[in-house]
């Protein structure tokens, strides 16, 4: 992914949760109509300073895992990397407050292939002779535009990596007339990326410097993805078991439920 390899994670003393991540721009929420229902960011909890060393129990155990690929200390890795370095499974939702609506606005876009503000998502003219990478970035400047953050831009690598993998899943799909399941495969995939390059501009640096050689350390990293991608895909498998229909708010709510879930099974590890 496009995530910084040199970051150190954020240290102590500064906010678990940054105030940004709180701050959802509804000027790009997604809503749909005759619907008043919201998703609101849990912020009851008073956001507590980091603790000093906030990653070192994670940095242990993910030295561990890089030497011996055993994902039991990839898993006590997240454990810690959740309950230490954010303070449990609902601090660190709200670190990634934003996932959840950029989740409904990528839904909705997918659906129905306009602009949230109504326009096409690509000029009518261009639609048939344009290639995919500028489909893909048509998508992802509508869904996600590019304001210089660092969570901004790991949210776009993320929309576009899911894009990426749904034509390799499906190497016959339309960007822009996605059957159901495919779109409901690049909502879960995004979610998984954002989740995973969060954890990378944390700890990709941790990982690289323990590995023996540059190789180790990407195949240990894909398998931190690919461990993620799947504990996504679970938990929103299980929470679409309810059923109902795919609306923007729908996917907003189901992702804000499925990433709850999925810090809760890193945090509730056993050793």
């Amino acid at each position: 992914m496009g995530t910084s390899q040199t970051s150190r994670g954020p240290g102590a003393g500064v906010p678990l949760v940054p105030p940004w991540a709180d701050a959802v721009d509804t000027d790009m929420s997604t809503s749909d109509a005759g619907s008043n229902e919201s998703v609101e960011i849990d912020d009851a909890l008073p956001v507590p300073t980091a603790p000093p060393a906030r990653f070192r129990n994670a940095r242990r155990c993910l030295g561990i895992f890089t030497q011996t690929g055993d994902i039991h200390d990839l898993r006590l890795a997240l454990k810690h990397y959740i309950s230490t370095g954010y303070g449990g499974n609902r601090l660190m939702s709200r670190r990634l407050g934003a996932t959840a609506p950029t989740a409904g606005r990528l839904n909705s876009i997918l659906t129905s292939g306009t602009r949230l503000d109504g326009a096409a998502l690509l000029d009518a003219e261009l639609v048939g002779g344009t290639n995919i990478e500028n489909v893909m970035d048509a998508i992802v400047e509508a869904v996600r535009p590019g304001n210089g953050t660092q969570d901004a831009e790991s949210s776009r690598s993320a929309i576009r990596e899911s894009l990426v993998d749904l034509l390799a899943r499906f190497p016959g799909a339309d960007l822009l007339f996605l059957t159901d399941s495919q779109r409901e495969f690049v909502i879960e995939r995004y979610v998984a990326l954002d989740v995973f390059g969060r954890f990378c501009l944390d700890l990709r640096a941790t990982i690289m410097d323990k590995a023996a050689d540059a190789s180790t350390g990407l195949r240990r990293i894909k398998q931190v993805r690919e461990y993620i991608n799947e504990q996504v895909s679970a938990a929103f498998k299980r929470l679409r078991e309810n059923g109902g229909a795919a609306t923007s708010r729908t996917v907003e709510r189901l992702t804000k439920e499925a990433l709850g879930e999925t810090f809760g099974v890193f945090e509730e590890y056993l050793t």
